[in-house]
């Protein structure tokens, strides 16, 4: 069986409003939350409460992802500034300007 080669090139990965998508995503979720919990019961009583928990395991994770999604997002804006002003380096100390 021949391997598979791909025919076209893989296109560029989207940019967009990271940081905003998951706070927004974050804040949903956090919202769904609440507005179950004061029918808790109701869905107790028919054993489903995995809904309420799921949307405060989508809000944690969701915390998670903003200050993930942050950190990545300065450190792209880092790695632009550093390549405009010529000072890029590869992570290699020999490699550096000057070194």
């Amino acid at each position: 069986m021949a391997k598979w080669t791909p025919k076209h090139e893989a296109p560029e990965p989207l940019e967009g409003p990271v940081v905003a998508t998951i706070t927004g995503g974050t804040i949903l979720w956090f919202v769904l939350f609440v507005v179950q919990v004061p029918f808790y019961g109701w869905f107790d009583d028919r054993d489903l409460t995995w809904w309420v928990w799921t949307c405060l395991a989508g809000a944690g994770l969701g915390l998670i992802g903003i200050w993930y999604v942050r950190k990545r997002d300065a450190a792209i804006k880092r790695h632009e500034a550093a390549r405009a002003a010529g000072t890029e380096t590869t992570g290699n100390p020999e490699a550096r300007p000057g070194a």
